[in-house]
């Protein structure tokens, strides 16, 4: 199979991290006859510097034009003086909007071999924990009416949180597909007990359910949900939530983790095209240095393996061979512990590519 793949290395350990992913999809390549296409494009910072923007409308266009994206990470010190419009930030948003990109799909695992670094005593982690948190992109309180006006207290705010039907129907039909290739569970989380958004959202998803019989559906509200997320973890497969409950819950859950090094990420539009990257950021202090962690960035490339093209066999196979790498003890400075075996992001990208 042929594919076409948008690639954005941005700032700061992108390009490092970027070229590391790119290393270990070419060997999936060979092994399952597959011929990944590349087409380097630029956004973020180093979009500024070459275009005088964030994000050219050439990349916008090649990306549309692709079957999917990977990012490696945008900004950087050097930029932080811009206008908010001209922040390399700004690409991201751009690229959500232009792509419409509506599903944000953040897993935290924790590794067996990493469960020291997790905050939470060993006996709260249990067995394992393995959750992927299914926020909605592009609508609710982020995306409402907003503004300043005149009150009878003094200036006053307001943002307006606004969900329709059909936005709550295509997130939550992803969550419940992605939740029959796991363990067949969903936690709806929502504050229905006082916003009217929250009601209708509660209702459309109870309704998609239906279509699902096998996949166990429950309801917590947010308040709840961050609660039980430190008390009991292991509890949770699949989480689907709003844009705003799901910026907060997907930041607690990938701190559970302990290493936010570790973390993919993907946003998914129509037609399971999607948009993979890790969550961490650009990193500008170790840049160049072959300091950075590549195994976000692979690990999202196995999510668009696996929600993308839908080639589970090959998402396990790059998963597998990530944890073959950690139980043989190596490991970046980031996730180093005593005893283990320090290597730098080249050799963890050799290191993983000779596993699959």
């Amino acid at each position: 199979m042929n594919f076409k793949l948008a690639v954005i290395p941005g700032d700061g350990i992108g390009p490092e991290i970027v070229d590391q992913a790119i290393k270990v999809l070419d060997k999936i390549g060979r092994k399952y006859d597959h011929k990944f296409e590349y087409n380097k494009l630029l956004a973020g910072g180093c979009a500024i510097d070459a275009t005088g923007g964030p994000l050219p409308k050439e990349t916008v266009e090649a990306c549309k034009k692709s079957d999917a994206v990977i990012l490696g990470a945008v900004g950087g010190l050097k930029w932080d003086t811009l206008p908010g419009h001209l922040r390399p930030e700004r690409a991201l948003l751009g690229l959500r909007g232009e792509l419409g990109l509506f599903a944000n799909l953040r897993p935290a695992v924790i590794y067996d071999e990493l469960k020291d670094a997790c905050p939470l005593k060993p006996e709260i982690i249990g067995d394992s924990v393995d959750i992927m948190v299914v926020r909605e992109l592009t609508g609710g309180i982020y995306f409402g009416e907003r503004g300043r006006r005149e009150g009878s207290m003094g200036q006053e705010a307001y943002d307006t949180e606004c969900y329709s039907v059909h936005e709550v129907e295509r997130i939550a039909g992803i969550a419940f597909e992605i939740a029959k290739k796991r363990k067949s569970r969903v936690t709806n989380v929502d504050k229905a007990n006082v916003l009217e958004s929250s009601r209708l959202w509660r209702e459309v998803v109870t309704n998609v359910s239906k279509d699902y019989p096998d996949v166990a559906l429950e309801h917590l509200y947010v308040d709840n949900a961050a609660m039980q997320l430190i008390m009991r973890p292991g509890q949770f497969d699949v989480i689907v939530t709003s844009n705003m409950f799901g910026d907060i819950l997907s930041d607690e859950a990938s701190m559970i983790t302990g290493s936010i090094g570790m973390l993919p990420s993907a946003s998914l539009g129509e037609k399971s095209f999607g948009l993979y990257e890790p969550i961490h950021g650009s990193a500008p202090d170790i840049a160049g240095q072959d300091k950075a962690n590549p195994i976000a960035t692979i690990l999202s490339i196995a999510m668009m393996l696996r929600y993308t093209f839908n080639l589970e066999a090959e998402a396990k196979n790059v998963e597998d061979a990530v944890n073959k790498v950690l139980k043989e003890g190596f490991r970046t400075g980031d996730i180093m512990s005593e005893g283990k075996t320090l290597v730098g992001t080249n050799l963890m990208g050799d290191l993983i590519a000779e596993r699959i």
